[in-house]
This record gives C-alpha cells, structure tokens and sequence, in this order.
C-alpha cells in the first residue's frame, strides 16, 4: 500500500518541487497552500506523514501541528517541518507543538527522501 504524504507550504515552487520528488518515489501525495487547508485535507487524505512549513497564511505550521497532536485521529500521523526557520529556538518550538522531524531550507532532496522514509518506517 502507497504511504500517503500531505505537503503543506505557501510557495507554490517549493510544493511543486517536493509533490514531484515524493511522487517519483511512489507516494501518494496531496498538497495544501496554507494551515487551515492543510486541517481540512488532513481530515479528507488521512495522510501517513506531513510536510509542514512554519511561516504560512491564515495559520502557521506550529498551531496546525498542535492541533494535530490534540486529535487523537491523528495520533499516527507523522510531522516533518520543512522551513527557513533556522535558528534553536525555532527548532524547539517545532520539536515543543508535536514535529517528528525538524528540516531547514534550502533542502537537500536525498536527505528529505531519507527522512521522509525513516519516518514512514517508525
């Protein structure tokens, strides 16, 4: 069975960039432009992991990922943050509202793929 990935990021290249990386690698894949999408696709899609971005409109990543971890219907889902946020206190901020990984951009697509496959196999 296609594991399923939600990628959820407002700039339109970088969801681009990543739907045809995952896609390549046989998931099955869905994409949203901001938080609040990203909530109502979670519920539809049922994705396995997410690719969730910090800085977004209508609500950033930390709240949407807070908010999955306080729905128990997402209690397997997994959290990958994929931002430019880089320094330690955004790190721990993604670690502290539920991520199971934390990546800063730009990305390097083969450590993205590693990750996304080490997730799905936890």
């Amino acid at each position: 069975m296609q594991n399923k990935i939600l990628i959820v990021d407002d700039e339109p290249s970088i969801v681009l960039a990543i739907n045809h990386l995952l896609s390549q690698s046989n998931y099955l894949t869905e994409t949203a432009e901001n938080g609040l999408e990203a909530l109502q696709k979670a519920a539809q899609f049922k994705p396995d992991l997410m690719v969730l971005d910090v800085m977004m409109p209508e609500m950033d990543g930390l709240t949407v990922a807070l908010k999955l971890r306080e729905n128990t219907q997402f209690a397997k889902l997994k959290i990958l943050f994929l931002t430019a946020k880089i320094s330690e206190k955004d790190r721990f901020a993604g670690y502290a509202s539920g991520a199971d990984h934390y990546l800063t951009k730009p990305f390097d697509n083969d450590e993205l793929l590693m990750k996304v496959k080490q997730l799905l196999e936890k």
